[in-house]
């Protein structure tokens, strides 16, 4: 399996994999077949994927120590850059198909609706993430740095899991908003098992 992932098709196979879902909306949307109210769904659907985009992002190290795969790390960058595509997606749906690109009235509305609000956040959030998601960062920055922000991305998924909380609390769909969470906590325990762990392993080492 590590050989797999560490093939050189690997990761143009993940980008076709990952932005299948974004192509399927497109042809969806070109050829009127998403249902009764497109708009909703091109803004539902973008949002849905990139909070998957984030879980599947902050999985990555959990299953690389699990498995031994090392391969796996190759994709974490590849997955996040999706999971900011998305989400940047996600925002200009709303702001053509729901607000008519109406700049003023997008401002207004941010600070009015408190799920617009953080979803806005997470996605600024997301912006420095983004733009320093190649090596050149990491050398300009330093490693420790580099990491130090990077964990922001902590605080993005779960800005993201209340603003898709929030949409759907609206509606009393709270099903899947459930699923998400209790991944989301998983993947927060271990991380903070592992911050735990470390410290302790300094500690007995002085």
């Amino acid at each position: 399996m590590n050989r797999w992932l560490l093939h050189a098709a690997a990761k143009p196979l993940l980008f076709l994999l990952l932005f299948l879902p974004w192509a399927l909306l497109l042809w969806g949307a070109m050829n009127d077949s998403l249902g009764a109210n497109p708009a909703e769904t091109l803004i539902r659907s973008t949002g849905d994927w990139t909070l998957r985009m984030l879980c599947l992002t902050l999985t990555v190290t959990p299953m690389r120590q699990l498995t031994g795969l090392s391969g796996l790390a190759r994709m974490r960058r590849m997955l996040g850059l999706f999971a900011f595509f998305y989400a940047l997606t996600h925002f200009l749906c709303f702001a053509w198909l729901d607000m008519g690109l109406d700049l003023q009235s997008i401002v207004a509305d941010i600070p009015k609706r408190p799920f617009i609000l953080v979803g806005s956040a997470a996605l600024l959030l997301m912006l420095p993430l983004a733009l320093t998601s190649f090596n050149g960062a990491i050398k300009a920055l330093g490693a420790k740095r580099w990491q130090t922000l990077h964990r922001a991305v902590y605080g993005v998924v779960l800005l993201g899991l209340l603003h898709f909380f929030w949409m759907r609390s609206a509606k009393n769909d709270l099903a899947e908003v459930g699923v998400y969470a209790l991944v989301v906590a998983a993947l927060l325990l271990w991380r903070l098992a592992r911050v735990w762990r470390d410290r302790q392993r300094i500690a007995r080492h002085g």
